[in-house]
């Protein structure tokens, strides 16, 4: 599936302030970047580093002033996608190095709170199952409502009110997997089955086949708007604060935000 994605940005800065941004679809397997173009204005310092689980790039800015960002690419997705529901959850102590991180409470997602609703609530699934149990649990519980919470809101507050953005569907999914003993991060992504368009939040979950001889990351979305198929990655973290697509160190306005992504 060949994806197009368009991105525009506007925004000021009172002052000299340094800026992280990351909008750029990721280079990794599963996702091949046929074409991309990136276009900033006038900026005092820029340079990329490498985000979280080496996926994706940041870019580490100083700017001041009216700025305008601008971003297109073509993007091929080839993904493997098994069974969800055939998959297993492999032992703590079987885990990789790189997803014994996303066992552990953060800052939006406190999944200590949420054992005993877990073990009763989904306790008679195991792996991929259970995952999909609470994918769909969420998306039938939850209200997706624009201006409903803020960047305060966290998994706890959005899963006693019920509702949401994106943002809050994953970080509720990150926490329920976690509390289950299932590694599970935030991701950022561009989809084409949002609405309105923007950027989404998805979630990826740690998983290895039936024999529990392979393991690796697998895209859940309990909005229900996204394919898999056609999602493209931008990067991954704890939560939302490690992989939002700006990061000011001081005050600045976002003016203006438009994204396009079609197939």
């Amino acid at each position: 599936m060949t994806v197009k994605i368009s991105v525009r940005l506007l925004f000021e800065l009172s002052e000299p302030t340094d800026t992280i941004l990351q909008f750029e679809a990721a280079a990794i397997p599963g996702q091949q970047i046929i074409s991309t173009e990136t276009r900033l204005g006038k900026v005092e310092h820029c340079v990329r580093v490498t985000a979280q689980d080496n996926i994706g790039e940041r870019l580490m800015l100083r700017l001041s002033g009216k700025q305008a960002v601008d971003y297109d690419a073509v993007v091929k997705v080839d993904r493997i996608l098994p069974d969800l529901t055939r998959l297993v959850a492999p032992k703590p102590h079987e885990l990789p190095g790189e997803a014994i991180q996303y066992l552990f409470d953060s800052r939006y997602c406190l999944a200590d709170k949420f054992r005993s609703f877990v073990d009763t609530e989904f306790g008679s699934f195991e792996g991929g199952a259970q995952i999909a149990a609470m994918r769909d649990w969420i998306e039938q519980h939850f209200t997706y409502a624009p201006g409903s919470s803020n960047a305060d809101t966290t998994a706890l507050d959005s899963f006693v009110e019920r509702r949401g953005v994106c943002r809050d569907y994953a970080h509720v999914m990150v926490t329920l997997a976690r509390a289950a003993g299932i590694p599970a991060r935030y991701c950022s992504v561009y989809s084409p089955g949002v609405e309105p368009p923007d950027f989404h939040a998805v979630v990826e979950v740690f998983l290895a086949d039936e024999d529990g001889t392979s393991g690796m990351w697998q895209l859940v979305d309990a909005t229900g708007m996204a394919d898999a198929h056609e999602t493209v990655k931008i990067g991954v973290g704890r939560d939302a604060a490690d992989v939002s697509f700006m990061t000011t160190f001081g005050m600045a306005e976002l003016t203006y935000q438009k994204v396009s992504v079609t197939v």
